[in-house]
């Protein structure tokens, strides 16, 4: 139970999983103002906890936290902070260009599927459209996560 109190305390812990919530609930009140409607419940929910792409991005949020949390503890000098750095700039150029890639081919695929059903009266399934990040998105998010990281290790 005292590992579980020292983890949820943790600066580096907190930075992470609030930078995580906070890109989530950004989004989803992007998407409320956007579309000026009210959400479902069911609708804010899945928006908070499986909204992927949009602003700001959490991937870039989170892995931005994470890295600074880190060297704001241990050190820039730290094994630690290399690992979390090199982490970092692999989720966000996954979030940049394989998710983006993946999304368009995805959404091709489901543009063939449906033209497919029409035409010989099918019933395939469409495949889910992962959504990727644009620039300024990934931006956001990184400033989001150093500003967090920043202020649950240094104030």
């Amino acid at each position: 139970m005292e590992s579980f109190r020292h983890l949820i305390s943790d600066p580096i812990f907190l930075s992470a999983l609030t930078a995580w919530f906070l890109a989530q609930f950004i989004k989803a009140l992007i998407s409320i103002l956007r579309s000026r409607s009210r959400l479902a419940k069911r609708d804010l929910l899945g928006t908070l906890v499986w909204t992927t792409g949009g602003m700001p991005s959490s991937h870039s949020a989170v892995v931005s936290a994470l890295t600074a949390a880190v060297g704001f503890r241990v050190g820039i000098d730290s094994p630690l902070f290399m690992v979390s750095l090199f982490f970092s700039a692999m989720a966000i150029r996954d979030a940049l260009g394989v998710r983006q890639a993946a999304g368009n081919q995805a959404r091709a695929l489901n543009q063939i599927i449906e033209d497919m059903n029409a035409r010989w009266v099918t019933a395939h399934k469409p495949v889910k459209e992962i959504h990727g990040h644009k620039g300024p998105e990934v931006i956001v998010g990184c400033l989001l996560g150093l500003f967090l990281a920043t202020a649950f290790c240094n104030l």
